[in-house]
């Protein structure tokens, strides 16, 4: 396996681009992989390329509609309204069940067959929405399994796991990536580039994170 090289699961989104150059810096080689999975914002597929294509690193797509067409929910679903916020004692319908375990399952099998073993994900614990596959616990069992299933030592690093938006946005403009995060990433469910529609959750989170970002910068 090579030690040098990692896989970024990449939506070309805030937190994976953050989590794109933040892998530029600490390995050698970077690689991009995107799913196309059903979802209505399927523009960021070409978001992502293009973002790669900047950074330099290998880029490729992968289609997994079936993911799509598994269950209901309001990323794959025109029909279905979206949650504006999180339902007490559940998780918003812009859940997609699965998503993550077929991802990083899927990221770990094509990294198995280009010699790679680092993976790269952007999942974080402390604003993941309610989503039970965005918890460090998941993420840990599943390395487990992954290395299990296919008798590797697969790594995957979460660098936002314990950090909020507001943090995540300090990195990338620590990364020197924050103008590219804030004008060329695509976060919204609606799939409008930048700082995106601003009233769907992703939009919420990620505005509010940049305002106490920004806030905090110029009170330094």
């Amino acid at each position: 396996m090579n030690k040098d090289t990692a896989l970024v699961v990449f939506s070309g989104g805030q937190d994976s681009t953050t989590c794109l150059f933040w892998a530029k810096k600490h390995f050698r080689r970077v690689c991009a992989l995107t799913f196309a999975y059903g979802q209505k914002h399927v523009k960021e597929v070409d978001v992502a390329r293009a973002i790669a294509g900047k950074a330099g690193v290998d880029f490729d797509v992968m289609d997994v509609s079936f993911i799509g067409r598994l269950g209901h929910n309001s990323l794959t679903d025109p029909s279905m309204k979206m949650d504006a916020e999180k339902p007490e004692g559940g998780v918003p319908n812009t859940f997609v069940p699965g998503r993550n375990l077929f991802f990083l399952s899927i990221a770990a099998v094509y990294a198995r067959e280009r010699g790679i073993n680092h993976l790269v994900t952007g999942v974080s614990q402390t604003d993941f929405s309610g989503y039970p596959d965005c918890r460090d616990a998941f993420i840990k069992s599943l390395n487990v399994t992954l290395n299990l299933a296919m008798d590797e030592q697969f790594v995957i690093h979460t660098p936002l796991m314990w950090i909020d938006k507001a943090e995540t946005w300090a990195l990338a403009d620590e990364l020197g990536v924050l103008d590219l995060v804030r004008r060329e990433t695509l976060t919204c469910y609606n799939g409008i580039p930048g700082d995106g529609c601003g009233h769907c959750p992703a939009c919420k989170l990620r505005r509010e994170g940049l305002e106490k970002y920004l806030s905090m910068k110029n009170e330094q």
